[in-house]
């Protein structure tokens, strides 16, 4: 099993949350809007999801991280599952101008108002899917939120297809710690299927043969 590691924590914890507010206001419904992740997802109201999804630059800090942390070349090849509008592929591809970066998300929306620059380099995909290439072909295959949106029955083939097609692999999931970070993250997440601590998060990848790093953040 590879390391636990916190990159993208800081980032996580500048955000502001009102748990039992969320909760109450028609969750049920802002559910179903969010689990399309089309507009009302990444740009609508904060409460289908991220109430404006827009680059700001706070992803240039994690890129010089995993840089550093995996020892990454000029001409690395990356892949991002679940990349969202890939504006973390968008900063390394500038700090890296010679790398590869591939990118895919479940969400048409997301990939059409990627960042312009970087949007051939994405597609539209599942992750719980087998993944299109082949054994080893990346150098790092990361994957920041999107693995606890699927059930339990389609995590066994995501974790085993980063392993499989990645050299490194560094995973970032939500979990909870005791009843108050558990009851925090069931009134916020409005896409989260699968809710673990980290010791059943460590105990189900090591099952799928996943050897790579991970972090987990927690709603506190």
């Amino acid at each position: 099993m590879g390391r636990k590691i916190e990159i993208f924590t800081q980032l996580h914890q500048k955000t502001a949350r009102k748990y039992v507010d969320r909760m109450v206001d028609s969750k049920v419904e802002c559910m179903e809007v969010a689990k399309k992740y089309g507009q009302e997802f990444w740009d609508g109201d904060r409460r289908y999801g991220y109430g404006g999804y827009r680059y700001d630059g706070r992803w240039e800090r994690v890129a010089r991280e995993l840089i550093e942390i995996y020892g990454l070349k000029e001409n690395a090849k990356i892949l991002d599952v679940g990349c969202g509008k890939a504006f973390l592929l968008y900063e390394l591809s500038k700090l890296l101008p010679k790398c590869e970066i591939v990118g895919f998300d479940v969400s048409q929306y997301a990939i059409c108002n990627a960042k312009e620059e970087i949007r051939e380099n994405l597609f539209v995909y599942d992750a719980k899917d087998p993944l299109p290439f082949g054994d080893k072909e990346f150098d790092l295959v990361v994957s920041l939120g999107t693995l606890h949106n699927l059930p339990l029955y389609h995590l066994k083939t995501a974790f085993s297809e980063i392993e499989r097609v990645g050299k490194e692999g560094y995973i970032m999931v939500e979990a909870y710690r005791n009843s108050q970070e558990l009851f925090n993250l069931q009134c916020w997440a409005l896409t989260c299927e699968s809710f673990f601590r980290p010791d059943e998060w460590i105990w189900y990848m090591r099952e799928c043969g996943y050897r790579g790093d991970y972090e987990f953040i927690y709603f506190e």
